[in-house]
């Protein structure tokens, strides 16, 4: 088995679990612009800027959890801050990461990331998601606040700067943060539970009349200015 390197300080910070003891809908917009980071064994870091997700929680027809609690979604009904991850349709993993408390279904699907010098679409949507980082059902029921090798860590300050609404402004719209139906499911269609970074072109689906920005306006994790070793201490910011 691989061995993956420890940790340091010069490492992103994980999110607290705390950040993920709140309801999803409360917690999927707030991770748009985190952090997905996963040590590679070698000791490198691969890491991506979250810009897609969506909630799902116990109430809502569509969450797996809602009808019955199985062998297969035990790890949805708690604690908070750890990865939910399946197969759908035996094809691909779908990574979520589980919030609000424990024994009540409610978690938050990873939809799409943009990765740094690496196609625009590598990572659009939750099956290409889980490849790029290489995430599969034995990651299920793992930490996602720093206990292993992949973690979320927060916004760093240009991002938290970007999708931080304005005073008296709503943070949907045309703002930088949007908010649509959430996608591929059969119950509850109609409900806005899914939230996308509007200025970038790794979202795996717009909301319908919101174009596709043009490549040369888009934002992309070379906004950032990092190279491939990017300064992280001092680069996030304080989760609530």
């Amino acid at each position: 088995m691989a061995q993956f390197a420890l940790r340091t300080s010069q490492d992103p910070p994980a999110l607290p679990r705390r950040f993920f003891s709140r309801p999803a809908d409360v917690v999927a917009p707030e991770l748009v612009g985190c952090l997905l980071v996963r040590s590679q064994p070698s000791g490198d870091l691969l890491w991506g800027v979250i810009v897609e997700t969506e909630a799902y929680t116990q109430a809502d027809p569509a969450c797996h959890g809602h009808r019955r609690r199985s062998a297969s979604n035990e790890t949805l009904f708690g604690p908070p801050g750890q990865f939910y991850v399946y197969r759908c349709y035996g094809i691909h993993h779908c990574v979520n990461v589980v919030t609000d408390r424990d024994e009540w279904a409610s978690g938050v699907l990873l939809r799409a990331a943009a990765l740094p010098n690496a196609p625009e679409r590598q990572a659009s949507g939750p099956g290409l998601l889980a490849r790029c980082f290489a995430i599969e059902h034995r990651h299920d029921g793992q930490g996602a606040c720093g206990e292993g090798p992949l973690w979320l860590a927060p916004r760093p300050s240009p991002l938290q700067d970007l999708l931080s609404p304005s005073p008296g402004g709503a943070a949907t719209g045309d703002g930088p943060l949007r908010q649509d139906r959430r996608i591929g499911i059969s119950a509850a269609v109609d409900r806005p539970w899914r939230w996308y970074l509007g200025p970038s072109r790794s979202v795996s689906r717009r909301a319908r009349g919101d174009r596709q920005p043009a490549a040369a306006a888009a934002w992309r994790p070379e906004n950032l200015g990092w190279d491939t070793h990017p300064p992280w201490l001092g680069a996030g910011t304080t989760a609530p």
